[in-house]
């Protein structure tokens, strides 16, 4: 079982930024496990973000192209969101996400083993 704890949440302007961190837990080769960020809003589904591979090969949704980054640090087992520029519409619970059995990122949630609590990001306009 794979526990991952998000933080950096919070309340910001629209146009502000904030930075989002995921921890796994050590003990497992953290390289090797795709990351990925995800978020729902009040009575939405819930939405792809932002991937990373265990290589670092990244890919984003359409709606945070440009604004949004994801990197990961393999001696530190987090991988990080750092959230630019923005919206009102950006509002909802972010949620990290690992696959335990790939290094390969993926835009489907369903691909995912693992996930944590998730952190609320309010961004008022």
């Amino acid at each position: 079982q794979v526990q991952l704890a998000e933080s950096g949440g919070g309340l910001v302007q629209a146009g502000g930024s904030l930075r989002l961190s995921c921890a796994a837990p050590s003990g497992r080769t953290f390289s090797t496990i795709a990351m990925g960020w995800f978020r729902q809003a009040p009575g939405k589904e819930r939405e792809f973000v932002a991937t990373i591979s265990g290589a670092g090969a990244t890919y984003y949704g359409d709606s945070v192209k440009g604004r949004f980054t994801i990197s990961r640090d393999n001696a530190k087992n987090t991988v990080t969101l750092q959230m630019n520029s923005l919206k009102a519409e950006d509002t909802a619970v972010y949620y990290c996400a690992a696959r335990s059995s790939t290094s390969l990122s993926s835009w489907r949630a369903g691909d995912y083993d693992y996930w944590g609590q998730g952190t609320q990001v309010t961004v008022s306009s």
